[in-house]
């Protein structure tokens, strides 16, 4: 633990700015925004501190506006891979050491740079690269990013001081090492703060690691190393490699030295990473550490007593809010008889009520899918819905990529509570719906857990205590985490740890201690004081 225990600032949730018209912040941001939107970068490679430009780059352009580019960015080649790797190894050997008191001040610095001068240029790159509202930037790569620095600090200390007991003769002792080897963190494009996060956390208890970042993501993870450095994290403590996931993958997973993976995306890759770390098994000096939080296919399902009103607004924010694309959006409902007008006209009312356009103009609610491919994908089950006799659109169902990747926000209704798009994760702006009679409602509930390979979020809306203990019960294993009359997304750190069970990941939970304790390999000291001289015990003696 360093040099001695120091208390350190109590975490409290970064304050979320409004950006209401005429406020100053909305003021700063619209002005960053079109600054950098007007101007051209180059996204490097950082290795040891230093910026690598290879010359094998690829364009970035914002999802809104396809055809403007913001920039480009540099590839790895093999070589660059393996310096990343021999350069956190030799980093180690200094940062492990590192007092955590010294670590914490790095990244406290970073959070505070995030919360002051890097905010507006943080949110904005966000808003550009990953086609966010201003208001869903701020509360990922302003507030989740600054919650995640500052709370991990916290629960580094909280860890440390967890001691076993000693008695008079001898001291015992948990020293909580960082993992021997180095961390491959693999990020999102979703959120700028779980980008962060990732390296970063594995970071601060000690450890090293290569960063791969979504090649959807990078204008804002270039914003995030510049927080870094300008933080003082050490040259080759967290390298950044872009490029060829295939290539970069198989270079560090084959690696002796390779201890942890830190991923946050699809679970197809996850399966397939853990795959490949399972045949890999006999070439690691030890048993790697496997983080990863993937895809959901998370419900809202409401009883007899519930406000419509409420579930409607759940929906429309749930389902909606960036796109439908993030990991905990709601895309599958259910929806008592009885409710289902109401609710319905509550719904159809507020998507009509949407505006969708750049985030620049801060009006417009809906922006772009992440890129061609998403956009592709969401038509293609739009298409099947307006076709298929068990389906129809209730409201949406439209699409253009003409200027930018825009789905129009899409209610589907269903007949059959196992149709595709109430099992298959879309991840967009596409939600199901199911209407069962009011009185199926156990049934339902079992339906809902029997529905899905996923346990990632849900909802319970009920006003009858009863039947809210019944759903709390049946869908013990379906969400990891689980709302009760709220929509499924918006976890905050340090009041609701996230992360899900069966495809959805290793429920490891982020902003957590439960995160953290995965990045280190305690070791157990004891000390004695005065050592026995005589090996005899009491019972071998003669009378």
């Amino acid at each position: 633990m360093g040099k001695g225990f120091f208390k350190v600032p109590v975490a409290k949730n970064e304050p979320v700015k409004s950006y209401a018209p005429g406020t100053p912040e909305r003021e700063e941001v619209l002005i960053t925004y079109k600054e950098m939107y007007n101007s051209t970068i180059e996204v490097p490679l950082y290795i040891n501190g230093k910026e690598i430009k290879t010359g094998n780059t690829a364009t970035m352009a914002p999802p809104h506006d396809h055809k403007h580019i913001l920039g480009n960015y540099h590839k790895a080649e093999k070589k660059h891979v393996q310096e990343a790797i021999e350069t956190a190894l030799e980093a180690r050997k200094k940062w492990s050491k590192m007092p955590w008191q010294e670590r914490a001040g790095i990244f406290l610095r970073a959070a505070e740079l995030i919360a002051g001068p890097y905010r507006a240029k943080i949110n904005a790159a966000t808003m550009l690269g990953q086609s966010k509202n201003i208001y869903q930037a701020e509360i990922d790569a302003a507030c989740e990013l600054i919650d995640f620095l500052r709370f991990n600090v916290q629960y580094m200390t909280e860890i440390y001081a967890e001691q076993p007991e000693s008695t008079s003769g001898a001291w015992n002792r948990l020293e909580y090492r960082p993992l021997e080897g180095f961390i491959y963190a693999i990020t999102p494009f979703n959120f700028t703060a779980i980008a962060g996060n990732l390296p970063a956390s594995a970071a601060l208890m000690g450890n090293v690691a290569i960063w791969k970042p979504s090649d959807s993501q990078v204008y804002s993870a270039k914003v995030i190393m510049d927080v870094f450095k300008e933080a003082g994290v050490p040259d080759g403590v967290i390298n950044v490699v872009m490029g060829d996931p295939v290539m970069i993958t198989d270079i560090i997973l084959s690696h002796p030295d390779f201890s942890g993976l830190h991923f946050t995306g699809s679970t197809d890759v996850f399966k397939m990473l853990w795959k490949k770390i399972g045949e890999n098994i006999n070439t690691y000096k030890t048993y790697p550490r496997i983080v990863g939080e993937t895809g959901g296919k998370d419900f809202i399902v409401a009883h007899k007593s519930s406000n419509p009103i409420q579930v409607a607004t759940a929906i429309s924010r749930g389902a909606f809010e960036f796109q439908g694309q993030k990991c905990s959006a709601a895309s599958r409902c259910y929806i008592p008889k009885s409710l289902w007008p109401a609710v319905k006209k509550q719904v159809t009312k507020d998507l009509k009520s949407f505006k969708m356009g750049s985030p620049e103009d801060m009006g417009n609610f809906i922006t772009a899918v992440i890129h061609e491919g998403s956009f592709d994908k969401l038509a293609s089950y739009i298409d099947q819905a307006k076709k298929d006799s068990n389906a129809e659109i209730v409201v949406g169902g439209n699409y253009d990529k003409s200027q930018g990747y825009f789905i129009e926000p899409t209610v589907i209704l269903t007949e059959d509570p196992k149709y595709t798009t109430m099992c298959t994760e879309l991840f967009g702006p596409v939600v199901t719906i199911y209407v069962y009679e009011d009185s199926q409602w156990e049934e339902t509930l079992h339906l809902v857990d029997g529905t899905s390979e996923y346990a990632l979020t849900g909802a319970v809306f009920s006003e009858d205590r009863y039947a809210l203990e019944k759903a709390v019960d049946i869908l013990e294993n379906a969400a990891g985490n689980f709302y009760i009359n709220d929509k499924p997304t918006g976890a905050v750190v340090g009041q609701q740890p996230f992360g899900g069970a069966r495809a959805s990941g290793t429920n490891d939970k982020a902003g957590s201690k439960l995160n953290l304790l995965r990045w280190v390999s305690p070791r157990m000291v004891k000390e004695t004081f005065v050592s026995p001289v005589d090996y005899r015990y009491p019972f071998l003696d003669e009378k």
